[in-house]
């Protein structure tokens, strides 16, 4: 497994959980890195990528100002810290690695396996 995701689980509304996806290989410090999700009987969407450097984020209009994507390439791991969760973010989360940063999750080649969140109002 090149991509290991966790940190899900059940939450109530208006909590936080921090998900963590760690890479195997060193190579992926010089990826972008994305996180997506999909809910049942939803298509996967974008959540959040950030650069290799770890300065330039990008966010889905439907979690700014709620989550905050992060790197650390010393760890090779990318973070997601969600807060003020609501129902709707309920899903399975996965984390990507890609060459260049993009919303489009064609644009990464290597995925997690997946973690579930679960925010119960």
């Amino acid at each position: 497994v090149q991509l290991q995701a966790s940190g899900g689980g059940l939450v109530q509304a208006g909590g936080s959980l921090r998900l963590s996806c760690a890479a195997s290989r060193r190579t992926f410090s010089s990826f972008a890195r994305g996180w997506f999700r999909q809910a049942p009987g939803k298509e996967r969407e974008f959540v959040a990528a950030i650069n290799w450097r770890g300065d330039i984020p990008n966010y889905a209009d439907s979690v700014k100002g709620r989550f905050t994507i992060s790197r650390d390439n010393a760890k090779n791991t990318v973070y997601l810290q969600m807060n003020s969760l609501k129902p709707e973010d309920t899903a399975v989360y996965y984390c990507a690695a890609g060459p260049k940063m993009s919303s489009n999750g064609k644009e990464f080649n290597v995925w997690g396996q997946g973690t579930q969140v679960t925010v119960s109002s």
